[in-house]
């Protein structure tokens, strides 16, 4: 005969949820080893809480139902017919990890009810629930469905301070025209809230306005503290947007110093080009050589880059690369002209 975790609780099969968490405070409440130092009321503890944990879910509390704790926890031919996999049980297999303590102070919202409450006497422990007013409800990642997290009432110490989430860390493609002007970025997202009652959370919209400034490099953090989700036990992570450069059609980023690529033919460098460089605020600017062009030549033209983060009203400078195009071949007579006149 497996275990009974409706007896556990003192509940009937029938009860419902919110008997389910009524029964679990009062238990919890009545066995928990800092109040009781009875011989085995740390084990009764530990029972208490996987009673809870098969109850609050309803998939498990389904196959406790129908199969008991054999079926449950999958033993073979366990559950009225073959629980644990067999031909007519369910294919599950259950085994309570949780820590008894931890699931406790959850459902407490992680403050210490003894502070209020075991002072009272055990008698109305056993026969109030000094946590009504509070509407437990809600779940917990890890042990199924928990009580809620209320708020500490006034004069009520917590156990710990809460913690904060690592923050939220998302790029934020830029191009070059929006670092070169500037620009408004208008991120919309959905976080949770805690509602005013401390316990229920909803979720709430909500854009958050990012001023880029002239300039910026890349890997500028922008941060929004505390726009994260929100739980009773967790203070928000904060949202941090780290700039990314966009790829650009023309320009190469260095810093404050954009990179313009020229291509020109072979001819063109050895006997000299213009060439019409575009700047960022769409203006062209002519370069004019009439000295031979070497591979890995660069022309510097001053103040044509993007603005200096620090000092917005001075630029960086706009470098122009060459790319040089050699043929692929050469007709017999230009070969021969070549070697005649190229020096050795």
């Amino acid at each position: 005969m497996g275990k009974d975790y409706y007896k556990t609780l003192g509940l009937s099969k029938g009860a419902s949820e919110e008997e389910i968490k009524k029964a679990y405070r009062k238990q919890a409440l009545k066995y928990h080893p800092d109040k009781n130092k009875d011989p085995g009321a740390e084990e009764r503890f530990k029972e208490i809480a996987e009673a809870y944990d098969v109850l609050s879910d309803p998939k498990k509390r389904e196959i406790f139902d129908k199969f008991g704790e054999e079926g449950l926890k999958g033993a073979p031919g366990g559950g009225g017919g073959g629980g644990g996999g067999g031909p007519n049980g369910p294919s599950f297999s259950y085994t309570f990890h949780g820590d008894p303590h931890a699931m406790f102070a959850e459902f407490f919202g992680g403050r210490n009810p003894f502070d209020s409450f075991f002072g009272r006497g055990e008698d109305d422990m056993d026969t109030d629930d000094p946590f009504s007013g509070f509407g437990m409800g809600g779940h917990m990642g890890g042990f199924g469905h928990m009580g809620g997290y209320p708020r500490a009432a006034p004069g009520r110490r917590e156990v710990g301070p809460k913690k904060q989430d690592p923050p939220v860390v998302r790029e934020l493609p830029v191009s070059l025209e929006e670092i070169f002007t500037g620009c408004t970025k208008k991120m919309k997202i959905s976080h949770k809230r805690v509602g005013p009652d401390g316990r229920s959370v909803h979720n709430e919209d909500k854009i958050l306005t990012i001023q880029v400034k002239k300039g910026w490099k890349e890997g500028t953090k922008i941060t929004f503290p505390k726009e994260g989700d929100e739980t009773p036990n967790i203070i928000p992570a904060d949202i941090v947007f780290v700039l990314k450069d966009k790829p650009h059609s023309v320009y190469k980023r260095d810093s404050s110093n954009v990179i313009y690529t020229a291509k020109i033919s072979l001819r063109e460098a050895l006997c000299g080009c213009s060439v019409n460089v575009p700047t960022l605020d769409g203006r062209t600017i002519p370069i004019v050589s009439k000295d031979i062009i070497n591979p890995g030549t660069k022309r510097r033209i001053h103040g044509e880059g993007l603005p200096l983060p620090k000092a917005p009203e001075q630029r960086g400078d706009l470098l122009v690369e060459f790319d040089i195009r050699f043929p692929e071949r050469l007709p017999a007579a230009s070969r021969e002209t070549l070697e005649r006149i190229l020096p050795a």
